[in-house]
């Protein structure tokens, strides 16, 4: 704001000593080319004040809606890892790895029902029935993973990709983390801004990059899950939705 302020008093400052020596000072001969002049003048400097104020909106307006792609294919990536532990008790280390599990993986359908029955024992020991109330589950078949989680999408396939990039993919690390002497899963899927943004203002990109705030995405990247605490959550704002 202080940019803009000062932007708007240094140009109404230049017009008016401009005018000034227009009307107090030059051979009216001269006159027309320093109206030229001044014309070229007070475009730039309006094309200055443009910037200043309309940049950083026209910015947030582009980050926010890239950054929305981004996150939402960071989710499909967190949903897949959650399925690779269930399945396999480990995150994926790459995404060559989790694209074959995805191809190959199922979970299997259960279905738990109550039963009861004797127990033999206490009946043999004191001749009297007693019934035993326990569960069953049945398996009732199998389902591939990308189907249960992507239904009839393919997006899984170029979930990895960064959108606005020239083909970059995530960043991803996965391996276990000690906990109190359990080795913990960990993993942490990251994708820098600067991909991201790269055909934006610098200036505006590296103050994106040091922002601090509860109601942006604070550090360098975009981020899921952790490789120092056990966390598959993201480092955005409720403001791009809900974590799940």
């Amino acid at each position: 704001m202080l940019e803009i302020i000062i932007y708007i008093v240094v140009g109404i400052l230049i017009v008016f000593g401009l005018v000034k020596v227009i009307d107090s000072y030059l051979p009216k001969k001269l006159r027309p080319v320093l109206s030229i002049v001044l014309i070229a003048g007070i475009g730039i400097l309006a094309y200055m004040n443009y910037k200043a104020i309309y940049g950083p909106v026209e910015f947030n307006k582009v980050k926010e809606k890239r950054y929305a792609e981004v996150i939402d294919k960071l989710r499909d990536v967190r949903k897949v890892q959650i399925a690779h532990r269930e399945i396999n008790r480990s995150y994926a280390k790459n995404f060559d790895q989790l694209l074959r599990f995805l191809d190959t993986a199922e979970y299997v359908i259960t279905q738990r029902r109550d039963t009861t029955y004797i127990d033999e024992e206490y009946l043999a020991t004191y001749g009297v029935d007693k019934y035993i109330e326990d569960y069953v589950v049945d398996t009732l078949g199998y389902k591939l993973v990308k189907d249960s989680l992507f239904g009839n999408s393919n997006r899984y396939k170029t979930m990895m990709e960064v959108p606005y990039t020239d083909g970059k993919h995530m960043k991803m690390q996965a391996g276990l983390l000690d906990i109190k002497g359990v080795n913990t899963p960990v993993f942490k899927v990251e994708v820098p801004k600067e991909w991201i943004l790269a055909d934006q203002d610098k200036d505006l990109l590296n103050q994106e990059l040091q922002v601090k705030s509860v109601d942006g995405i604070n550090g360098e990247s975009i981020l899921v899950g952790s490789m120092e605490e056990v966390s598959t959550n993201g480092n955005w704002p409720t403001t791009y939705g809900k974590q799940d």
